[in-house]
């Protein structure tokens, strides 16, 4: 079993490991976040990703993104755990941290081969998927779990 540790990478060592991957004839999937508190909505989607490829990476928006982009109190769990619990999910094969508030930069010196997101996203606001497009991936979107947001469990916890 591969420690949690071992599948968290910097960009640049994730992006030689997707090189190596491609290589390999692997297809390397997508998919970005705040992923604040797992839950059931998180892991049925990343899974899904997953059956898309046969890499999945998850690009995780580092503290003070998620301050910015979700408010003074979040997030709940800091990027460390939050990256080492998405890496303890067996379908995810890296994990990186992003600071931008979108992850567009990364998305453009990754290149993955297909990019996800859940679709409450319309292709025309998926963020990096003209990239993705322009270089001869594909882009795609997940059906969500209803009812399932870290939004909720915190105000449900309120």
């Amino acid at each position: 079993m591969t420690p949690t540790k071992n599948k968290i990478y910097s960009p640049k060592a994730l992006k030689a490991l997707m090189l190596k991957w491609k290589s390999q004839g692997e297809k390397v999937v997508f998919t970005n976040g705040c992923f604040d508190i797992l839950h059931l909505g998180h892991i049925d989607y990343l899974e899904k990703a997953k059956t898309l490829g046969s890499k999945l990476v998850v690009g995780l928006n580092d503290n003070p993104s998620v301050k910015r982009l979700k408010g003074e109190e979040r997030p709940i769990n800091d990027e460390n755990a939050r990256a080492r619990m998405l890496a303890a999910l067996a379908f995810v094969d890296g994990v990186t941290l992003f600071s931008e508030d979108t992850p567009k930069e990364l998305i453009t010196y990754l290149l993955p081969d297909i990019l996800v997101k859940g679709s409450d996203y319309d292709l025309s606001n998926i963020v990096g998927a003209d990239i993705v497009l322009a270089n001869g991936g594909e882009v795609k979107t997940i059906d969500l779990v209803d009812g399932y947001s870290t939004t909720n469990l915190i105000q449900k916890l309120k």
